[in-house]
């Protein structure tokens, strides 16, 4: 449709309008339009139903490997949870380059997300999740979603080794960095191509998001640091080695390039940061070499 054809075009406007003035907005609800990974535009209503029919389904699968007890146990959780109204998440992508590892486990998992790359998106979602109370917008890259992950362990003793496994991982990355303050967590995610990941919370990236305006008219840009985590698959062969290997002689080698290699797949790296991982990949492929010698 030509609606669609220029909606990119006058969306900032749009937007813009829906902020300032409550009527416009109450006249155009039903014409904000949201282009998914597919290029394929849909309005709020539409991506409700997308989300509520993917978890309906994702709920029905889990029914049919629970057992009575668990199924009757799950019965009671939701009952209690009804009590609050369950929010309906719409997951959103601000760059389609630096998030593309995030986009690409959400395409193996057959999950869609909304291309949100605008100034004024920021301020929009916040104005939409006002205005509609069961709906809340978070980036693909806030969270590692319950999808990816493998079903957790129910037997006790290897619950208690994976949490003995993440604190080793937690400390080692941590010495390796020289950074106490680090957040590492560890997870069996579905994909064992997928070493290391960044995320940073949605509330944390909005703020800082907000100040980065705020500090365009005087204020400071760092009153409010992102709080990243570094997530570790512990099905991935390489975090498999370092927890095997602590005082490995290559250990904080790899331990420093995981860490890098997250931090350029979720953004960039600082200029310190970046020379050292460029020297850091040469030694790597001189050891590659010697080994073929």
């Amino acid at each position: 449709e030509n609606y669609e054809k220029y909606w990119d075009d006058i969306s900032p406007f749009i937007k813009f309008g829906c902020i300032k003035d409550s009527k416009f907005g109450e006249k155009m609800a039903d014409s904000i339009l949201y282009k998914n990974l597919d290029g394929k535009y849909l309005t709020i209503k539409d991506l409700v139903k997308e989300e509520e029919a993917a978890k309906a389904d994702s709920t029905e699968t889990e029914d049919k490997t629970e057992d009575a007890a668990s199924a009757e146990e799950k019965k009671d959780e939701s009952s209690d949870a009804s009590k609050e109204p369950e929010k309906t998440t719409i997951y959103y992508v601000t760059d389609e380059i630096q998030q593309s590892q995030y986009i690409n486990m959400f395409r193996e998992a057959g999950m869609d997300a909304v291309i949100l790359k605008h100034n004024i998106d920021n301020a929009f979602i916040s104005h939409m999740e006002q205005k509609n109370e069961k709906v809340k917008f978070l980036r693909i890259d806030a969270d590692v979603n319950e999808t990816f992950k493998e079903k957790e362990e129910d037997d006790e003793a290897a619950k208690e080794q994976a949490k003995k496994d993440a604190e080793s991982l937690s400390e080692i990355f941590k010495k390796a960095l020289g950074n106490d303050k680090l957040e590492v967590k560890v997870e069996k995610l579905k994909n064992e191509s997928v070493a290391s990941m960044i995320t940073v919370s949605e509330e944390s990236r909005r703020m800082a998001d907000m100040m980065k305006m705020y500090s365009m008219y005087g204020g400071g840009a760092d009153m409010f640091p992102v709080s990243e985590t570094l997530v570790l698959n512990a099905n991935n062969q390489l975090v498999k080695f370092v927890l095997n290997h602590k005082d490995g002689e290559n250990t904080g080698k790899i331990c420093e390039q995981l860490y890098d290699l997250a931090k350029l797949a979720h953004g960039s790296l600082s200029p310190e940061r970046m020379t050292k991982f460029i020297a850091r990949s040469g030694e790597i492929m001189m050891d590659m070499a010697r080994e073929e010698q």
